[in-house]
């Protein structure tokens, strides 16, 4: 049987750029983002997910997208994940981490490049506030608006009615979290189960 996952603000990337766990033939991707030159299937901003009807995934995957809403709206965008999720459903979510972050600002390094990435280096500045390059160009919707310790985002799920999840804490050289979490009760070794195949696991950073 093939499930399907939404896979929310995907730009450019497909099921491919996503988790080895939804990276195969057992999933059915369904792309989702606002930006229309991306050609998504679904059109729309994950505050108001109208095309997309209650309770028809079974999984929702978001990378680096949550930042992008105001601290007020990330319940508005949670809540709408617990809506298209079927009751078994759970989300697969990252974005930046900003405790460890923090340490790199802590020593003054605000503007020394964290890491590289395909759009160039990435200081500390861009992780906290968006990607400048990208802003400078016209691109505001790239700015970010809010942001998450791990504790902070485990919160942020259970308020929206999340009831298990786990989670992984990567520092330096990644600085993200990833979060699964689930619309229905789950036993820890199955949430381990399903996390080791959707996080990077084998890529752990370190905190510095």
């Amino acid at each position: 049987m093939i499930r399907r996952f939404l896979h929310v603000g995907c730009g450019k990337k497909a099921k491919e750029q996503t988790t080895p766990g939804f990276a195969n033939e057992g999933w059915e991707e369904i792309r989702f983002d606002i930006d229309e030159n991306v050609n998504p299937d679904v059109i729309g901003s994950m505050l108001e997910m109208n095309e997309v009807d209650t309770e028809t995934f079974d999984a929702v995957y978001s990378s680096h997208n949550i930042e992008h809403v105001y601290p007020h709206e990330v319940q508005i965008a949670l809540s709408e994940f617990h809506r298209v999720l079927k009751q078994d459903g759970f989300v697969v979510l990252t974005c930046p981490d900003l405790q460890s972050v923090a340490a790199l600002i802590v020593n003054d390094r605000l503007t020394d490049a964290a890491y590289n990435s395909p759009a160039g280096e990435i200081t500390p500045l861009d992780i906290f506030y968006g990607h400048g390059a990208s802003i400078e160009r016209g691109h505001h919707y790239m700015a970010h608006k809010t942001g998450f310790t791990l504790k902070t985002l485990f919160e942020s799920f259970r308020t929206a009615g999340f009831t298990a999840s786990c989670g992984l804490k990567r520092g330096q050289p990644f600085y993200d979290l990833w979060i699964l979490a689930s619309k229905s009760e789950r036993d820890e070794s199955i949430l381990k189960t399903l996390a080791s195949a959707h996080f990077p696991i084998n890529q752990r950073g370190k905190d510095k």
